[in-house]
């Protein structure tokens, strides 16, 4: 089972992910990396981010960290989870029973094993490193300043 340790890098990629579903219709990340200094996504796409995009997609993320939303779990049945979210990212063997959902505010809702803030101004700023495309493949890294930090 993957293990997840930084809870605040780990809810802002939740922020990042639903960002790049409302900005462009796609996906979820398949595949993230989550570290404590910076961490990486990557989602099906077709191209790479154009620096306007990349600027759009920072702003919206540090909006909804600035929103101070709530972040809370809540467990359904695996039948009443599948019928609204994708749990193909758990790992095998999870959500048998019940499966954990976190939702932010009324911004995301996901199902999820990792550890989470309480709040997203608990986060800090979100800030994009960089990003890059290869083979239908783009990867945004990203890292986090401490919270009151610019």
């Amino acid at each position: 089972m993957k293990e997840y340790s930084e809870p605040r890098m780990h809810t802002a990629e939740h922020l990042l992910n639903q960002t790049m579903v409302r900005m462009f219709g796609r996906g979820r990340a398949f595949s993230s990396h989550i570290e404590r200094k910076r961490s990486k996504c990557d989602y099906r796409f077709d191209r790479d981010l154009s620096g306007e995009e990349k600027a759009e997609l920072e702003r919206r993320v540090n909006e909804a960290v600035r929103a101070d939303l709530p972040v809370r779990e809540e467990f359904l049945s695996p039948d009443e989870a599948r019928r609204t979210l994708d749990l193909g990212r758990l790992p095998e063997g999870a959500g048998t029973d019940k499966v954990r959902v976190i939702r932010i505010g009324d911004y995301d809702s996901c199902a999820c094993i990792g550890p989470h803030v309480l709040s997203t101004a608990e986060i800090g700023t979100f800030r994009i490193i960089s990003s890059s495309f290869a083979e239908g493949v783009l990867r945004i890294r990203f890292r986090l300043d401490a919270p009151g930090g610019s």
